[in-house]
Formats: structure tokens, sequence, C-alpha cells
């Protein structure tokens, strides 16, 4: 066989092989499946215990966190964070077509389970998605039993976030504990307890 006809073959070859390869790609676009693939892969890196949240020391004069605006619950109440007032609030900004997002969602979901019967302890994870009901399908598909929520009104400032995931902590006395832009893994003994120091003090 001569070298041309090598050369030829492995074109060839290389040919078939980038187009099952672009072929699948656009087979997991088409179908919506990316975000769940790469939403995985992100879970994996997750488990590394190596993206966490910087956890900052209580005695820190946190800045204070606007409280004044809206958002409803899957019943459609209208509720706005005035109404956790004296309690700590843990805020997810989140997306069902956003792979980080369904990648730190199980973590979530874990502290959630961890923490949900403090009584000074609140969770609002915020979909920003148009149509509201898949985050609702989101969540009965996946057995998550997080409340979740939608704006009603314009975010202010504070949480004007053009990275979604982002993560916000608001201490009882309604100041900014922590912001986090970006997937993160919350269900860890150092977070939980940054929870219920928060909450207990």
């Amino acid at each position: 066989m001569s070298e041309n006809q090598d050369k030829s073959k492995s074109r060839k070859r290389a040919l078939v092989e980038w187009g099952a390869i672009i072929g699948v790609v656009l087979f997991l676009y088409v179908t919506g499946l990316h975000t769940q693939v790469i939403g995985t892969m992100q879970r994996g890196l997750l488990a590394t215990g190596l993206i966490k949240p910087s956890i900052p020391e209580l005695t820190k004069d946190f800045p204070a966190a606007n409280r004044d605006f809206y958002f409803s619950d899957t019943s459609g109440r209208v509720t706005s964070l005035n109404e956790f007032e004296g309690e700590v609030v843990f805020m997810n900004i989140w997306a069902t077509w956003c792979p980080p997002c369904i990648a730190e969602m199980p973590s979530i979901e874990a502290l959630y389970n961890n923490l949900k019967d403090h009584e000074n302890i609140k969770f609002v994870l915020v979909s920003v998605d148009e149509d509201f009901n898949r985050a609702i399908e989101f969540m009965e598909r996946r057995n998550f039993d997080l409340p979740i929520y939608h704006f009603r009104t314009k975010v202010p400032g504070t949480y004007e976030s053009t990275v979604i995931p982002t993560t916000y902590v608001i201490s009882k006395d309604g100041r900014l504990a922590l912001e986090k832009r970006g997937l993160a893994k919350y269900d860890t003994p150092a977070f939980e307890a940054f929870m219920l120091e928060l909450a207990d003090i």
C-alpha cells in the first residue's frame, strides 16, 4: 500500500471520528440533554471537594442586604425577604438550563435536608427560567424537596449577578454574610457549621 493511500485512509478515519463526535454533540444540543450531561460532569468535579464557598469570619462587619423585593412560590403566593427577618436565609439563584446549577443542586438538597427543621434557617431557591413551570417540573423529576420561587419585581442591585448560579447567605439581622458566584459544594460540615452558627447568634 502506498504512502498516499495510507494518508487517505487516515484522513477518512479522522473525518468519520470527528463526524461521530459532532453528531453526538448536535444530538445532545437538539434534544436538550447537553445541560444534563455537562451538569453531571461538573457534579463529579464538585465531588472532589475542591470547589467550596469561602466561609467568612463571623466577627466581620457584613454589609446590609436589601430585603425589599418580591418573588412568588409554586402556589403563586407572593412574598419578600422581609418576611424572613430574624432568620438566616440561604438564597440560590439558578435555572434549569444552567449546567453548574444542576451540578450543585444535590449538595444544596443535602444541606437543606440537614437544616430544614431549624427554626431560624430558611432556604429560598429563585429560578430565573422564563417559564416557572420548567423549574417546578425539574424539581419533581429529580425528587428534590427544595422550596423554589421566581422573581416578581426587578432584582435590586445587591443581587444583580451576571453569573448563575449565585448563592447568598443573609444573616438574621439582614446582612449579607456570604456571596458565592458560580457552583460550589454546600453539604460540607464546615458550611453547615457556618449556617448553624449564624442561626444561633
